[in-house]
Parts: structure tokens; sequence; C-alpha cells
């Protein structure tokens, strides 16, 4: 079960209970969020409330979200880009536009689809639907990822990213061009209290760091390397875009007038960890995708 509260701010005052809730995830419709109110899984100020209840400024929203009726997670022949394999962790090569794990909307083609087909071995620690599942990339974010095949595997991977220990280096395409060589964004992330669907850069956030250095300048992009600190959800596009250098081709945080590259130009390119088992250290690195390279290739050549 999902839990998460939520304390309404001035301007989200008078708003329907229903309504407010439903605008926090895209895949939580109108009718299922009432039928959450109904049955008390959603409360306001711990009480029951209707869903037609008119928010007040302060008001303590707590949400309990039901395990959903899961439907079975098929294994599918995905073709997976497999790096590297052993009886405890693999490391996978994501395509861009591939989901991580099913979801609502999303219970097919998704890499743990693929991750079925491949191996019956995968950890349990993040539920049926997320077996195996460290640590996610966006759908449109290409690049690599480590697969635990068991819970032991899956704890130790997990601690050395609370540790702060696995390098995880991306390289993006950012509109601007960047001054100086090489900096640190420094800057907590939460949800943004004006857009509840996008991440933002706001004082009650959580601890996020991002340091980067430029790699190449185009006439009105630069191509970047990140590294990640911390790893909180869409980090490298809300701190590129807190900066004045949004992703390239990024539909939710990206200018209106952006590339058409069918989501933002990021690739997670280099993953390094400690083995869970052996202790041994281990570094992948993927080049770039064809439609990255091309795109890099087309700015060189000033079209």
């Amino acid at each position: 079960m999902e839990k998460m509260d939520h304390t309404i701010l001035e301007h989200e005052a008078n708003e329907r209970l229903d309504k407010m809730v439903s605008s926090i995830r895209e895949e939580w419709s109108r009718s299922q969020v009432q039928q959450w109110i109904k049955d008390g899984d959603i409360t306001v100020n711990g009480k029951k409330e209707k869903a037609n209840y008119r928010l007040q400024t302060g008001d303590l929203v707590e949400i309990e979200v039901p395990e959903p009726e899961l439907p079975d997670i098929e294994p599918e022949d995905l073709h997976l880009d497999i790096y590297y394999e052993d009886a405890d962790v693999l490391v996978v090569n994501k395509p861009k536009g591939m989901v991580v794990h099913p979801s609502n909307g999303h219970f097919t083609g998704t890499l743990v689809n693929g991750l079925m087909y491949h191996c019956k071995d995968l950890s349990g620690i993040n539920g049926v639907l997320r077996p195996g599942i460290v640590h996610r990339i966006d759908k449109d974010t290409s690049g690599l990822l480590m697969v635990a095949k068991n819970d032991y595997a899956h704890e130790k991977l997990a601690a050395q990213l609370s540790e702060k220990t696995v390098t995880r280096k991306y390289f993006a395409l950012v509109h601007g061009n960047i001054p100086h060589e090489a900096g640190t964004i420094d800057a907590p992330i939460g949800r943004d209290p004006a857009d509840r669907q996008r991440m933002a850069v706001v004082d009650n956030g959580k601890d996020a760091v991002t340091h980067f250095r430029v790699l190449e300048r185009f006439d009105r992009f630069t191509f970047i390397e990140c590294r990640l600190e911390t790893g909180r959800t869409h980090q490298i596009r809300v701190h590129m875009k807190y900066i004045g250098h949004p992703l390239a081709g990024d539909p939710k945080y990206g200018p209106k007038k952006t590339i058409d590259f069918g989501g933002q130009a990021l690739h997670a390119g280099v993953l390094g960890f400690r083995h869970p088992r052996t202790g041994e250290t281990l570094t992948f690195e993927a080049p770039l995708p064809d439609d990255f390279a091309h795109l890099l290739n087309t700015l060189r050549r000033g079209l």
C-alpha cells in the first residue's frame, strides 16, 4: 500500500477534494479517487469527507492507495540489451521509449516484461510489479540500469544508492550556452506546488545534488555530462531547468520551442557499483544511441 500526505496551499483552497487528488497522478482517474474517498482511503485532517468537500488552506490530505488488483505480468521477448549478468545482478541498457515497470496503462512492453522473459530469478523486495528494480530511469531516457536477481543483492545495491557510492553519469543536450566548464547544482527537489504532476526545486524538498561538466558547445545548445550524487525523480531535468538550461526535447520541463526528439535528450551512459556479493567494483559504459549521436552530428554541421 502506498501512503502519502499533502498539506493544502493557499492557491489550492476551495478546490474539490476529488479533483485535487486526481491531479496528483496522471493515472488516477476522478472516478477511482471518488471510490477511494468513499472507502475511507483518503481523509482530510484525519476525518472522512465527501468527494465534493472544498479544501481549506492548511488541510492535511492523507492518501492510502490500496493495492491494485494485479494483472498477470506476461513475460515478453523484448530482445533486451544485456551488458552483464551473473547469479546476483544484471545490467541492462534500456532503450528510449521503454517504461521500466508496469503501471496503470502500461502492462506490456515494459523492461520488467522483458526481464521476466529473460530470467525467472528476480528480487521481490519492490513487489510483483517491480521485480528486481533497484532504481529507475524515465521512459524517454535511455541507458544503463542495474537489476537485482535476489533479495540479498537488492538490499546491498539499494544500500549503495543510499550511501551515494554508485557512479551514475548521464549525457545530456541542453538549451543555451553554458558559460563555465563545470559546476554543481545543490538544490532540494519536491513536487511542484503549482503542478503536482511535475517536480521542482522547492524549499521543503529532498536534498538533490548534480555535478555537471561541459563536453561540447554548439550555437544554441550545450552537450554536457552529469554525475548524480542523489537520485531524485527527474533530477537532471529539474536541475538543468532551474539554472536556465533545460534539456533539449523535454516535453515536461523544456521550452515550448525545442528540438523534436521524441523526448528529452538524456542518456545514462556510465554505471558503476560494487558487486553485492564479491565487493568487486564493476563499471559499465553504453554509447550514445544512434538518434542522439545523429542529433549531435547534425548540430556539428550547423544544421
